[in-house]
């Protein structure tokens, strides 16, 4: 049994904590809010803002943790490589973090490996057949994110000023927006190869730049199945990477993809689940594994696919938050309620209603339902 700490205590990395301790160990988590999920249920809470990594480092030097595991945040596991130092299984070195987690020397290294990723420009120089996005480089779930009109010098202006104010930094990006389909692939590496990967349709109806719907895809265009693995491989082998998982966004059009995000932490509103539910493959155990020094496992589980979507309820505007009427029957695998009556929820990202997970018997079945979620079609948020 090992003494582990997993840092963040939000719902998301509750998965996580579970798999931790149906291995067996003593686990440990670490967050500043009292109230969070894993903050209320852990035997073991430390409240501390884990993004200090002064006071993590003494907490993990002073427990003698045997090993750190980051939860779903990008903080969460910039605040592990910093205050791992090497000494941690599992985690990257700081220089590998940096070229994936920064948005900007993301693309130089796309561009230098000769990997497809959106145009890039600088504020002066913007020649683009279409339209331009800003957006931080250090930022998430769309923050300070703005889509301008090619050509149009006062939209670029205030759409570059509000993502410095989104960068911790200060620094954004220019890109050549691309339209096309979102998707996720999710591969768990081992000596720089993919030993198990799953890609899923991701889409955002409450808001253009996060993500609320999505499924897993039984099968994808093989040419860029086949690419976007090579890619990953590359960067693997490139920067060193450990073993575990690595998280990728890309947009589809046609046969052809571009890369957009790259990160080694497990995704959030309950990503792991989706896999897990629609695959049986144990997401967030073989993702705490690799922090334990603990091989993946050298085979696919057994083939299984079941049909389910998973949809984080949230809302384009605001309200005080009454009761959710849905507007036809669903087969309702899981639900994880993240407000309650009364409270003021706030537009996408900024607060959710819940997650949930809803099963089709075939694949005809939750495309149909997919589409109804994308038109806003499923449900009604009624206002108290």
């Amino acid at each position: 049994m090992a003494k582990v700490l997993l840092v963040d205590t939000n719902f998301s990395s509750g998965p996580i904590h579970d798999a931790l301790l149906a291995m067996g160990h003593e686990t440990h988590v670490v967050g500043r809010n009292p109230q969070d999920c894993l903050a209320k249920v852990s035997r073991h809470y430390w409240q501390m803002d884990y993004s200090d990594t002064r006071l993590l480092a003494e907490l993990v030097d002073r427990e003698r943790f045997d090993a750190i595991v980051p939860g779903c945040t990008d903080v969460s596991y910039a605040s592990c490589v910093q205050v791992s130092q090497g000494r941690y299984r599992g985690l990257d070195t700081r220089e590998a973090w940096h070229s994936i987690h920064d948005k900007a020397a993301l693309r130089r290294l796309l561009a230098e490996l000769g990997l497809p990723a959106p145009g890039r420009f600088t504020a002066t120089s913007t020649e683009s057949s279409d339209r331009l996005i800003v957006k931080p480089v250090d930022a998430f779930s769309g923050k300070g994110t703005t889509i301008v009109p090619n050509g149009d010098p006062t939209a670029l202006s205030s759409a570059i000023k509000s993502a410095e104010n989104a960068s911790p930094t200060g620094a954004y990006l220019v890109e050549d927006f691309v339209e096309g389909q979102l998707t996720s692939h999710s591969a768990f590496i081992r000596h720089g190869r993919i030993a198990h990967d799953f890609f899923v349709r991701e889409d955002g109806t409450a808001n253009p730049f996060v993500v609320d719907t999505s499924h897993v895809l039984p099968d994808i265009e093989p040419t860029i199945a086949t690419g976007v693995r090579s890619a990953v491989e590359q960067l693997a082998e490139h920067l060193g990477l450990v073993d575990g998982l690595v998280h990728s966004q890309f947009i589809t059009k046609g046969p052809d993809f571009w890369l957009l995000e790259i990160t080694r932490r497990c995704p959030g509103d309950l990503y792991s689940q989706l896999i897990e539910l629609s695959t049986g493959f144990p997401y967030a155990g073989a993702y705490a594994m690799s922090f334990l020094g603990e091989a993946l496992p050298a085979q696919d589980t057994p083939a299984r696919f079941a049909h389910v979507v998973r949809h984080t309820v949230s809302l384009d505007t605001a309200c005080d938050l009454a009761h959710v009427h849905f507007k036809r029957p669903l087969h309702l695998e899981r639900w994880t309620p993240l407000a309650l009556v009364g409270d003021r929820v706030e537009p996408s990202p900024a607060s959710r209603v819940g997650v949930m997970f809803c099963r089709e018997s075939d694949q005809a079945s939750l495309a149909a339902l997919y589409e109804r979620f994308l038109a806003r079609d499923v449900y009604e948020i009624r206002s108290a």
